[in-house]
């Protein structure tokens, strides 16, 4: 039977069986959407006084409530997160295209929704030209971060744990990368850039690569450990896996620096959460991360995938102590922009113009 969690008052996380027990590869998740889908269906029929709206998140869950939403003469709010054409249009070396059925299924759920809900304005762009989405019914509203949990105090007391956890001597300056290991994250790029960044006889570094892979990627996450063997910095290319978020929001705030060297990004929330926690991020200068970095204020923006501009953007910040710790306050108060309050807010909005 279904695990229902009382979250806080007036939220409550209804864990919902579909497909077999255990991982499954991201290529077989359609063939589970429609199990999903009467999950949700018998979730809705049940509840008292039934549901106003439903907000799907993500193509998949999109196509498990549509049928929900229509049968209960509901709305339907989608948030994309990421989109196939886009992804498509940014592909990694060797990395495999999203499958027509999805580009398909996002151009049917754009035209369905009641409402679509772009995490940055650079997706808008994307989301008429490629998925035909009605430029009428795009509301874009970055997500928010928790500014309480990700905060630059964390660094003390936190930062210690972390330093423990990981076996790192203290004071040695620590960059990050927070993602899912995957081509489209492009991993790759920050150990090359971390090998050049050695070549520079700069400020010896640790590279933390926080993440586990994709099912289905996890030749990719083999492949990272032979370079960096290769390369000569294995021993200080960390893979700690997946960690919490109070671990992971140590590890910002300990860190010198995070890279988000993704070929994409709609908007860019791990340099958000590094912001937040006094740490500018550098990122690749496209899709949303122009939006989740201020460029010169929150982070860097590199224009290339070089990774010797990589190594010389990195380097040029760690030498520069002053420079890093302006950015490291002005970092902050970046992120008190997109608090989870203000997206909440504007989500509410959104929901009421529906349902009243």
């Amino acid at each position: 039977s279904p695990v229902v969690t009382e979250v806080a008052e007036g939220i409550t996380l209804h864990e919902l069986a579909a497909g077999p027990t255990g991982a499954l590869p991201k290529s077989a998740l359609p063939s589970v959407a429609d199990e999903f889908g009467e999950a949700v269906a018998t979730l809705a029929r049940s509840a008292d006084g039934g549901y106003d709206l439903i907000h799907a998140h993500y193509w998949l869950s999109g196509l498990a409530a549509l049928p929900v939403a229509l049968e209960q003469g509901i709305p339907l709010v989608q948030s994309f997160h990421t989109i196939a054409a886009m992804k498509n249009r940014h592909l990694a070396p060797g990395q495999e295209a999203e499958p027509e059925l999805r580009v398909r299924t996002e151009m049917y759920l754009a035209n369905q929704a009641a409402a679509i809900i772009a995490g940055s304005a650079a997706v808008v762009t994307n989301l008429i030209d490629d998925v035909r989405a009605p430029a009428d019914r795009i509301w874009v509203i970055p997500p928010g971060v928790d500014v309480e949990l990700f905060r630059p105090t964390r660094a003390v007391s936190g930062g210690k744990r972390m330093r423990a956890k990981l076996g790192l001597a203290k004071g040695r300056p620590v960059i990050v990368v927070a993602a899912r290991i995957q081509p489209l994250k492009d991993q790759e790029l920050a150990i090359r850039a971390f090998a050049e960044l050695r070549a520079l006889n700069s400020v010896p570094c640790v590279l933390v690569l926080s993440g586990t892979e994709t099912p289905g990627d996890e030749a990719y996450g083999r492949m990272l450990r032979t370079l960096a063997a290769s390369l000569g910095v294995a021993d200080d290319v960390l893979f700690p896996g997946t960690l919490s978020r109070p671990d992971l929001a140590d590890l910002f705030a300990m860190a010198s620096l995070t890279l988000v060297p993704s070929h994409s990004e709609t908007f860019g929330l791990v340099a958000l959460e590094s912001a937040a926690s006094g740490t500018p991020a550098v990122g690749f200068s496209g899709g949303g991360l122009v939006e989740a970095i201020a460029d010169g204020f929150s982070g860097v923006l590199v224009e290339s995938r070089d990774p010797r501009e990589w190594a010389s953007v990195i380097a040029l910040l760690l030498s520069d102590q002053s420079e890093l710790e302006r950015m490291q306050f002005s970092a902050r108060h970046h992120a008190l922009g997109f608090t989870w309050g203000a997206t909440t807010t504007a989500l509410l909005g959104v929901y009421s113009s529906l349902v009243n």
